[in-house]
């Protein structure tokens, strides 16, 4: 009977042995949330083209960009520089990632490096481009009921045989970052199809 008051004694209530846990996980969301946000605002507010744009070596791509039918077309979509130089945001680790590095890279770029290189920049960044970064906007592209050459195209990416695997820049190159590209809206000019951004293999090359 003694022994077990003496253990009923030294037994603390419920009450007070969750006070410090309690205070823990506050203490640890007084801090998560306040960085979490920062964060989160950072990378939104670094992921815009206005702010590519600030680098004033990025600004004839951004130009470009802004006359091309990523921006311009008739549907009304918009496709942002991050939709394809970065992964998909829901590949979280991919994304912070991608994005940490370029902006290292950039910023080490402008203040390490002699002039900056836009045809090796370029270069650089299409051989970085993975088929899913253009498949996250361009999706069914085997319903092509007007164009069976460009179906059978995308039919020979999409389902390529081994030894003969093809991103889509390989042909869709310079459909964006174009600085002889003019604005053409397609829903008010009615324009024989010119399949812009196709690479041209010249004789001999």
């Amino acid at each position: 009977m003694k022994e077990g008051g003496t253990e009923s004694k030294g037994k603390k209530p419920a009450l007070v042995r969750a006070i410090k846990p309690i205070v823990l996980i506050l203490i640890g969301i007084l801090i998560a949330f306040p960085l979490f946000s920062i964060g989160y605002y950072t990378m939104v507010r670094t992921s815009t083209p206005d702010f590519c744009a600030s680098c004033h070596e990025i600004k004839p791509a951004v130009r470009a960009w802004r006359e091309s039918t990523h921006v311009n077309n008739a549907v009304g979509v918009m496709v942002d520089c991050m939709d394809c130089h970065l992964p998909a945001p829901q590949d979280t680790f991919d994304f912070f990632f991608a994005k940490t590095y370029h902006g290292i890279k950039d910023v080490a770029i402008h203040f390490f490096v002699g002039e900056y290189d836009r045809e090796k920049a370029r270069r650089s960044a299409y051989a970085s481009f993975d088929n899913d970064q253009c498949q996250k906007c361009h999706r069914n592209l085997l319903n092509m009921p007007n164009s069976r050459g460009a179906m059978l195209a995308h039919r020979a990416t999409i389902y390529a045989r081994q030894g003969y695997e093809k991103k889509c820049v390989d042909c869709h190159y310079d459909l964006v970052h174009n600085d002889k590209i003019a604005v053409m809206y397609r829903q008010y000019r009615k324009l024989p199809y010119q399949a812009k951004g196709l690479r041209v293999e010249k004789p001999g090359i």
